[in-house]
């Protein structure tokens, strides 16, 4: 069995953040191509971020910001060769233990491809389909 960890950090936290965005690069602009512009914003420094560790190893991403509309949750990234091991569930895990008992409503965009995976954390998706940086996405409602 791997030993999962999941830590938070701010975009102070420097070498986490570095471990983190580095596999954001991996999954999201090399593997599934989206613009460097795209997936690194001006977001960054006012967003809690996760890394999920497999063996103390980085494994996978998310991170969340407040809005002007709930809570969004954002950049949930695994690398490949991690990918079936729980670290998604893991760390989507510790995201809504932060952020439930804040009291706002939690949403997230889900590539639809991923839709299956939130759906089985209490995700609902809602309104129609859209694309975002050449992906088709839903909005999803977290209903707990």
């Amino acid at each position: 069995m791997n030993n999962l960890t999941v830590k938070s950090a701010l975009y102070s936290d420097s070498g986490l953040c570095e471990q983190i965005f580095l596999i954001r690069k991996l999954v999201f602009v090399d593997e599934q191509q989206v613009s460097r512009e795209e997936e690194f914003d001006d977001y960054e420094a006012t967003s809690i971020h996760y890394l999920g560790m497999v063996d103390g190893e980085p494994a996978g991403t998310a991170r969340w910001r407040i809005k002007s509309d709930g809570i969004k949750l954002e950049r949930f990234a695994v690398l490949a060769e991690q990918r079936k091991k729980g670290v998604a569930s893991a760390i989507l895990q510790k995201v809504l233990q932060d952020t439930f008992p804040l009291g706002h409503e939690i949403y997230l965009n889900a590539q639809v491809s991923a839709m299956g995976f939130y759906e089985k954390y209490g995700f609902k998706p809602v309104g129609p389909l859209f694309v975002e940086a050449n992906i088709d996405h839903f909005k999803m409602i977290y209903r707990p």
